[in-house]
């Protein structure tokens, strides 16, 4: 099954030791768990700092390890601008949102829409996030199977199911405790991985550090800063306006569309809110996410600066191993297969083994994360209470029978994702279509409180449209002339939140309004 010329015994020793050891670690962090309290919520007796470090694990896939080296390598440091945005949703969420976390015992954010507008709204929104979650998640593993099968030298569906599978097995277990935990050791060899690559890289180049950086500068990879100011300036705000909403990132894409659309995956999408909610209290959450802001931007960096050089060292040494070949509208780039062929044929064996550790560590993170956070929505959102009251043991177990379900439809997105293209590429952008619905209506839930269930659902529903017509009009052959004619160029994935929450926003307040509106009597 396991077969790569590439690696020695030491490395397959290496990486067996992880897969037990962290399979081991969580079902040892996730033994005793009597009730959905302590599967969901972990009894809320997790550490704040372990809590931090698994939603920087949770947000982090098999394919950020690997992609982002490869757009420094293809391009430049520019993605760092995003991660201002990052930081800065962060601080918002701590401050603002996750005091309404600790009120009363809330296992989803989606429980703040039914205190506000009722069930149907609830349901609405955890809708959204199942729909949504298992099309990314899916997506995700299918992607970052794809180099993994290049490391492993596996067939596509057993490297899919060797993801689900293995993170399966202590999520079932251990719940969001035993996530958290494993998380948080995954998160350090990641971490630790990006780290002994831009401090062994250097030494494979004529010149040391100084050398790389010289002639990544003299290449253009080590800008970071793309602002549009010369077109605002040249141009006029029209063209300036465009040049901001379509790709490549620029720092007003960082600052305004990242914040919003991080405010809506930590702050709306249970995937992250979930590790909140398992804090002890309102502090612990609020350093807990200020943890995570302080960790995220030196996490990308490491990763950017490992892509610049890497261009620079391929600029004087051949690939060992060629570049195969990707297939049209995959979601994979030539690119991404970079810095797996740098791990296999440049680094010492062991190390090597240890680098490779760091990918599945990041894979396996965030399946576990998918299938705890859907899981809970599944459970609490729309089973518990629906039907009359059910003993604590009933919960437990469909909460874990939910678990493998997850797991299933997660292979089954991912496998699907092989053979058609249009579900891949529409998985790639459900997250950005539905986070500003999610994150609209969690503000009138927490904010405006009025109006009942049917306008937040009109404007989410609203936003949802919107946000299809944008990603889709774009590219049907009937629409495409007219969009370039009066929009211009595509609109760029960060604002697609910014777009939705208004949207939402707009719409909801239009029905509500409507709603209580009465007809005039005659005169």
């Amino acid at each position: 099954m396991f077969s790569n010329p590439h690696f020695s015994v030491g490395d397959w020793l290496v990486i067996f030791a992880y897969l037990a050891g962290i399979i081991g670690l969580g079902m040892w962090f996730g033994r005793d768990q009597h009730t959905t309290r302590d599967y969901f919520l972990g009894s809320r007796n997790v550490s704040w700092w372990a809590i931090g470090m698994s939603i920087v694990a949770a947000e982090t896939s098999a394919l950020t390890i690997i992609g982002v080296p490869a757009m420094a390598y293809g391009d430049s440091l520019v993605f760092i601008q995003m991660i201002v945005g990052y930081v800065i949703a962060r601080i918002i969420l701590a401050v603002v949102m996750v005091p309404h976390y600790f009120k009363g015992e809330i296992y989803s954010p989606y429980q703040l829409f039914a205190n506000a507008f009722g069930p149907k709204a609830r349901q609405t929104a955890g809708g959204f996030f199942l729909i949504s979650e298992t099309l990314a998640a899916g997506v995700r593993v299918y992607v970052a199977s794809i180099p993994v099968q290049l490391l492993l030298g596996l067939e596509v569906l057993p490297a899919i199911v060797l993801f689900v599978g293995l993170s399966l097995v202590y999520t079932y277990v251990g719940g969001v405790k035993a996530v958290i935990w494993t998380d948080a050791v995954q998160f350090g060899l990641f971490l630790l991985g990006g780290v002994f690559a831009v401090v062994y890289i250097p030494t494979l180049v004529e010149g040391g550090l100084g050398g790389v950086l010289s002639q990544a500068g003299e290449a253009g990879k080590l800008h970071w800063l793309n602002t549009h100011l010369d077109t605002l300036r040249q141009q006029g705000i029209g063209p300036f306006l465009r040049a901001t909403l379509a790709a490549p990132f620029n720092l007003w894409m960082g600052l305004i569309g990242g914040t919003v659309m991080v405010m809506s995956s930590h702050g709306a999408e249970q995937l992250i809110v979930q590790r909140v909610l398992a804090c002890r209290n309102v502090a612990e959450g609020r350093k807990a996410l200020v943890l995570s802001a302080v960790a995220i931007f030196p996490l990308f960096l490491v990763f950017l600066m490992t892509g610049a050089m890497l261009w620079v060292f391929f600029q004087g040494h051949p690939f060992q191993i060629p570049i195969p070949a990707v297939k049209p509208g995959s979601g994979i780039k030539a690119n991404d297969f970079i810095f797996p062929i740098f791990m296999m044929t440049e680094v010492p064996h062991v190390l090597r083994g240890f680098l490779i550790v760091a990918i599945l560590s990041a894979a396996m993170s965030s399946v576990s994360s998918a299938l705890t956070s859907l899981a809970s929505v599944s459970t609490m959102d729309f089973v518990k209470g629906q039907r009359g009251a059910r003993s604590e043991d009933f919960y437990l177990r469909f909460s874990k029978y939910s678990t493998v379900f997850w797991a299933g439809m997660l292979i089954f997105v991912a496998y699907l994702s092989r053979q058609v293209e249009f579900v891949l590429n529409a998985a790639f952008s459900l997250r950005g279509l539905t986070s500003g619905a999610l994150l609209g209506g969690l503000l009138l839930a927490m904010f405006r409180r009025t109006g009942g269930a049917t306008p937040v659902i009109a404007g989410m529903t609203a936003s949802l449209a919107l946000m299809i017509a944008i990603q889709t009009l774009p590219r049907f052959d009937w629409s495409k002339a007219a969009w370039q004619q009066w929009i211009g160029p595509e609109v760029f994935w960060p604002w697609y939140t910014l777009i939705g929450t208004v949207t939402t926003l707009t719409v909801a307040e239009l029905a509500r309004r409507l709603g209580r509106r009465q007809p005039r009597a005659d005169a």
